[in-house]
């Protein structure tokens, strides 16, 4: 049976970051008790999507989802628990922004609420801990305050803590680089995400692009981060995640083996299988839309949802896309139970991938080289074009 998981987007935040390119509105007003009706009716849409599984993960991202009162989530939890069947160990994530944190920091106040909610894992958007790449990155947290965020999810007893941290950072040196990672190490978190900015369109950085590193110096700071990372622990097991022994993220690794997930919420993405293949889900963009067109909709929340089959052509590489990123690859009989395909239909492009010294296929695994890792992009090109080179 397909693992399940949940996405729940809450779409708002205090101030939009340059280079963010996700659904995400600035709002001095939030609308919880609205919204989180609508999440649940949203939900209940999906009931049929579930057939007899429970949801193996939950997470919550925005925006900024801590702007939400730990009654609100608690009450969307609730719901979701009274609407859906979840499983007893579910990984329960909420996304958190040090800037936006309210109550007391030296107790845990707001983090103490949301764990009662149900939430175990925080994972905090803390980008850097340098005041100049802080403000160049439109953070609205200081080095100090992400320290104090992070001090304030442990006084609150959740033991399961991811930091996001950027690299390749406007003028960052990697002497910088590597001072965030050391800064966010000594800190202790179970898991780490560190991805190099990238500048995404309809972005602030993207009207307005800023000087980044070269080519040398990006290489330079990823080579001595993954080294360092490993030294301390944290096993790379994805292109921009490294963990702590047991402490991979649930969630996204059934993303990237192709798992099935539901979205709710302005703008949420979710993948289904069915009877025909896999189905792609999305809703409306914008909050207002979105509320809007759950209002008075009792039973019909499905109206929100557009809904549209993979056609079976793409499913090599949606696949690929995700399951490419894993560093320690995949088995060929997940690609054919996730997508429905016979390993046929990738055999050209797993030779040629080899060839290229892109990947190992030992049997039925597949596993990306370090020369794959790196490439992966164009690997992917390969999938549809297998006349790309790729030299390194």
């Amino acid at each position: 049976m397909i693992p399940l998981s949940l996405y729940i987007h809450l779409p708002w935040c205090v101030k939009k970051c340059p280079y963010c390119d996700f659904n995400s509105h600035e709002a001095s007003v939030i609308p919880e008790d609205e919204y989180v009706d609508a999440l649940l009716k949203d939900l209940r849409s999906h009931q049929q999507d579930c057939g007899n599984r429970a949801i193996d993960s939950i997470f919550i991202g925005g925006g900024t989802p801590n702007l939400f009162s730990p009654e609100a989530i608690a009450r969307l939890l609730a719901g979701v628990r009274s609407t859906v069947s979840i499983s007893h160990e579910a990984e329960v994530t909420m996304e958190a922004n040090p800037g936006a944190i309210q109550g007391n920091t030296e107790t845990g106040d707001q983090f103490a609420g949301f764990r009662a909610a149900g939430i175990n894992r925080i994972s905090l958007g803390v980008q850097s801990f340098s005041p100049r790449h802080l403000s160049t990155l439109g953070r609205i947290h200081t080095a100090e305050e992400a320290g104090a965020a992070y001090g304030s999810v442990r006084q609150a007893g959740i033991n399961n803590v991811n930091l996001d941290l950027m690299h390749g950072l406007p003028g960052q040196t990697v002497t910088e680089a590597l001072a965030d990672l050391e800064t966010a190490i000594a800190l202790g978190p179970e898991h780490i995400s560190w991805y190099q900015l990238t500048i995404e369109p309809n972005t602030a950085f993207y009207k307005r692009p800023p000087q980044l590193p070269d080519e040398d110096t990006l290489w330079d700071i990823y080579d001595a981060g993954i080294h360092l990372l490993a030294a301390h622990g944290y096993q790379r097991y994805e292109v921009s995640a490294f963990a702590l022994d047991g402490r991979r993220s649930r969630h996204n690794i059934n993303y990237w083996e192709f798992g099935d997930y539901i979205g709710i919420g302005a703008g949420a993405h979710g993948k289904l299988s069915n009877a025909y293949g896999i189905m792609r889900t999305r809703k409306s963009r914008l909050p207002k839309d979105y509320l809007a067109g759950l209002a008075g909709l009792a039973g019909l929340a499905g109206a929100n949802t557009h809904r549209q089959q993979v056609e079976t052509p793409d499913l090599p590489l949606e696949f690929m896309m995700n399951a490419l990123r894993l560093v320690d690859g995949f088995n060929l009989k997940l690609f054919e139970q996730r997508t429905g395909l016979a390993r046929a239909k990738i055999e050209s492009f797993l030779q040629d991938a080899r060839r290229r010294g892109l990947l190992i296929v030992d049997g039925d695994h597949c596993k990306p080289t370090a020369l794959g890792i790196n490439h992966l992009n164009d690997m992917l090109i390969a999938i549809e074009d297998p006349d790309t080179i790729i030299r390194g």
